[in-house]
């Protein structure tokens, strides 16, 4: 099982954590709302987990630009 981060905006892979075991605490996903993790995590068939984030660039792009909080994909 492996943990990939990509960011929401981008698609850029933020990194992965390729560990056999390893607990939703540890990652901070209990701290989610429910609807929160359906719309940040992911499962595929090989068991891999996928979690939605925000890269710095993006970040940064956002926090200079808020009207593109309106857009769910961004460029740069």
């Amino acid at each position: 099982m492996a943990i990939h981060y990509h960011c929401r905006h981008c698609g850029t892979n933020l990194g992965s954590i390729d560990k056999a075991s390893i607990h939703s605490e540890t990652l901070g996903l209990h701290k989610l709302t429910d609807q929160e993790r359906q719309e940040m995590v992911a499962y595929d068939a090989a068991g891999d987990i996928h979690i939605t984030a925000i890269c710095e660039d993006c970040q940064e792009a956002l926090e200079r630009n808020p009207d593109y909080h309106q857009y769910d994909f961004l460029i740069h």
